[in-house]
């Protein structure tokens, strides 16, 4: 994996006047209790004017280092840079990109300071709130919604079939991971993070599951687009599940709709540069808009140009087509999915139980859409967070 990484830039706040503070005290010292007093008044105030001078305002960062994935399902990344959409709205924020097979180790990246903001699927963001205590990440927005499925063998016509069995999935711990877990819980298998259990799972990278597939060597895997419909097309794979059929609209109110992808932010970086964020923000619901907005063959140019560059190759015709059937973009991270995603991710070990309130802010993203004044509706934490 080859990334861009320009060099940071550190502004340090400037030296502290205790020096000469103290040479002042010494002096009013030298000639008297009465001279003291008052000079102590004068350094009184000076000190409280200095500290007022040397509060750091919050300033735009000098560059955001940006992760996301070379899936379908993180269109909304692959439009707004190719399309000069986020490097446009950050102005003289320099975007460095950074892209990644799966969520968990974009949020290693992203703990350890390698990126600041990312497109990830929601269980990994769920997963370093968790395990941070509320102090890692935010989700700032949606970005994309459904487009995800359980491809098999054509012989596998039922979960039935599925015992012994060997199944993939892009990371342990991942959006797709976690909910492979949850349904073959539901089916009455049990799994474990080791890859043993009733059904084995093996977490693998999206190519090599591809390829793994086509030799035989697996049964089947829970994917995002493309790589489902790579399989189905490229491999003769069969949908046995398609995710959006387990969403009733608990929760939000839109059957068939649940997370796939989410923009989140380093939360120290978005209290350090706030309208830094909401640059990205405003990039971000443009290229949004424009996936929602224009025609499919100039929708599936650009994606497949972003593509290109991101992963190394573009996809057949027929391969993105079906993808983007599959898949909604949207500013809404679907919040009231986030209480049974968090449970889903209990059940399969990848995750505790914790209060997520919290997980979400979207006041950044409300102010850009009302900035924009598109009449588009504000986006709601559904009371797991601030609007």
């Amino acid at each position: 994996m080859t990334s861009s990484k320009p060099g940071m830039t550190r502004i340090v706040a400037g030296e502290s006047a205790v020096p000469q503070r103290k040479r002042a005290i010494e002096a009013a010292l030298a000639i008297g209790l009465v001279l003291l007093i008052a000079v102590g008044a004068v350094v009184a105030s000076g000190l409280s004017r200095n500290t007022g001078a040397q509060a750091v305002e919050p300033t735009p960062a000098a560059e955001l280092k940006l992760g996301y994935f070379g899936n379908v399902t993180h269109a909304p990344a692959l439009v707004g840079i190719k399309e000069g959409f986020l490097a446009e709205a950050l102005g003289s924020t320099a975007l460095s990109t950074e892209t990644f097979n799966a969520g968990p180790a974009a949020i290693e990246a992203l703990n350890a300071g390698a990126i600041d903001a990312a497109y990830i699927g929601p269980n990994p963001a769920i997963n370093s709130y968790v395990k941070s205590g509320g102090e890692s990440v935010r989700i700032i927005a949606g970005a994309a919604a459904r487009g995800a499925q359980l491809v098999v063998k054509p012989g596998i016509t039922s979960a039935a079939d599925l015992k012994g069995k060997t199944l993939a999935s892009p990371q342990l711990g991942g959006t797709q991971d976690v909910a492979l877990r949850a349904w073959l819980t539901a089916q009455g298998y049990k799994t474990n993070v080791d890859g043993s259990g009733d059904v084995a799972i093996n977490p693998t990278e999206n190519a090599q599951t591809l390829k793994l597939f086509q030799d035989g060597k697996l049964d089947g895997a829970w994917l995002p687009e493309p790589w489902a419909s790579r399989l189905v097309l490229q491999a003769g794979a069969k949908v046995l599940v398609d995710e959006k059929d387990l969403w009733d609209g608990a929760g939000t109110g839109k059957p068939g709709e649940f997370p796939t992808t989410v923009l989140i932010v380093n939360q120290k970086f978005a209290a350090d540069h706030p309208d830094t964020v909401k640059a990205l923000l405003a990039g971000h619901a443009k290229s949004v808009a424009w996936l929602n907005e224009k025609p499919a063959d100039q929708k599936a140019a650009v994606i497949n140009a972003a593509l290109q560059e991101s992963a190394g190759a573009a996809l057949p015709d027929d391969v993105l087509t079906r993808a983007l059937s599959n898949i909604t973009f949207t500013l809404d991270p679907l919040a009231g999915s986030y209480p049974r995603l968090l449970q889903d991710g209990v059940e399969a070990g990848t995750t505790k139980q914790a209060d997520i309130n919290g997980l979400f802010d979207l006041r950044p993203l409300n102010d850009v859409i009302d900035d924009a004044g598109s009449g588009t509706e504000p986006v709601s934490a559904a009371g797991l967070g601030h609007n």
